[in-house]
């Protein structure tokens, strides 16, 4: 059982940080100042091997330059009968004409075995300036060190996952799937190098879901420091070549925003896929349908 947790819990913090999902584009939260705020509402629903754990849903709000996200997530096995998991994620910051800068960030989870975390990070100019996690853990010498080298110009979990590409084509533009991700989680620094696939046409798969063209990002996940060597799920990761990111674009923007994402988990394969999009606000035009 408890290695049924321990695989369930990964395939949540995947999903709920989504750290290996798809890109929110720079200069798309560029607004007037005083300007109404724009909002993006996502619901994703999360499973692993067929099985739906549950829902996670994002909200994003852009204010002028300002940025805003708040994700929140309910997983269980049975109802919660056999487990159940409940976490919750934030980050605020600026987009600027180099990219977003993530001034905060925070991950809590708790669950039915009693296990829980509270995390927060704070930024000043693309560096990490502090991080707090509670309860604190002793960390095994084995564990590669972060060195402070390794903290400066990285991205939050979020703020990687949603601000980092742009394109002005709204019909599938696979050049959004080229860049490297320089992220610090809290405790672990690794580079998502994200590359082009293939384009593709997806079918409405609720009454609030998406149809329309998507591209299909490669992500190859790469430990850099604050991982055990030893550790199967890192090692898993590392070696994977079947990680990938759905991105589609978002009506009256230049945005393009997870769809779908599919990774491995000791347990299996983990997915998780928009069943829900609604956008407040107006940004670029696009043709998305």
């Amino acid at each position: 059982m408890h290695y049924a947790r321990h695989c369930l819990s990964l395939i949540a913090v995947a999903a709920l940080t989504c750290g290996l999902s798809g890109n929110f584009p720079l200069g798309v939260a560029h607004a007037e100042s005083g300007s109404p705020a724009s909002r993006i509402i996502a619901i994703y629903r999360v499973e692993i091997n067929g099985f739906n754990l549950g829902n996670f849903q994002l909200t994003t709000t852009f204010r002028g330059d300002d940025y805003q996200m708040r994700g929140e997530a309910r997983f269980s096995v049975l109802q919660g009968l056999l487990y159940e998991w409940r976490g919750k994620t934030s980050g605020t910051g600026r987009v600027t004409s180099t990219g977003p800068e993530p001034t905060t960030y925070a991950f809590g989870y708790s669950d039915s075995a009693k296990a829980y975390e509270q995390l927060r990070m704070t930024f000043e100019g693309g560096d990490v300036t502090d991080v707090s996690i509670r309860p604190r853990t002793r960390v095994s010498s084995r564990v590669v060190p972060v060195t402070k080298e390794q903290l400066e110009g990285v991205l939050d979990p979020m703020s990687s996952a949603f601000l980092t590409a742009q394109s002005n084509n709204p019909n599938g533009d696979l050049n959004v799937c080229n860049h490297t991700l320089p992220i610090f989680d809290g405790r672990q620094r690794y580079d998502l190098v994200v590359s082009p696939k293939r384009s593709v046409r997806v079918k409405r798969t609720t009454p609030q879901g998406y149809a329309g063209p998507a591209v299909i990002c490669r992500v190859k996940f790469i430990p850099i420091a604050g991982y055990h060597p030893d550790n199967p799920a890192v090692q898993m990761m590392a070696k994977s070549n079947e990680i990938e990111a759905w991105l589609m674009p978002v009506r009256n923007t230049n945005m393009y925003v997870p769809y779908r994402i599919v990774l491995p988990t000791p347990a299996g394969y983990g997915s998780a896929m928009v069943t829900s999009l609604q956008v407040s606000g107006r940004r670029r035009a696009s043709a998305e349908p």
